[in-house]
């Protein structure tokens, strides 16, 4: 039995004062989170540059990837065979069912929640699940 749990969200009225700090305060979060990362690339160029100057780390590094391409041929050869490519085949088309069925779910979630107001979904064996949206910035035109 699907039931509906009694917390609601009340939509805040657009205040203007609001609105600009709150512009202002994404506006200063993104440029904080682009100098984090920057910085992190700087960091993270100084450790590889400490261990590509590293000869027993080169050595291993080599001995690795060779390992790996190896490996990976070995993958390729055994994905030919037809009940390997098969199963492999089928995992990919269950991989994009549940992306399908994940993206329907997310839009029935957001009809859900703004239907009957409440963030929260009771499911068939009675667990409430709340329901939760992710938001992030993309470039216009991307």
């Amino acid at each position: 039995m699907l039931e509906e749990t009694q917390t609601t969200t009340t939509p805040v009225p657009a205040d203007p004062t609001s609105t600009i700090d709150l512009t202002g305060m994404i506006n200063s979060t993104m440029s904080q989170v682009e100098k984090l990362k920057i910085e992190a690339g700087k960091l993270k160029e100084m450790l590889d540059d400490i261990f590509q100057n590293d000869p027993t780390y080169q050595a291993h590094d080599k001995a690795v990837k060779e390992a790996s391409k190896i490996r990976g041929n070995t993958k390729k050869q055994i994905l030919k065979m037809p009940q390997a490519a098969d199963l492999s085949n089928k995992i990919l088309e269950l991989r994009a069912q549940i992306k399908e069925r994940n993206q329907e779910l997310s839009d029935y979630l957001q009809d859900y929640a703004r239907t009957t107001g409440t963030n929260s979904f009771e499911t068939e064996d009675g667990t409430v699940r709340q329901i939760i949206y992710t938001a992030r910035l993309v470039k216009v035109g991307q």
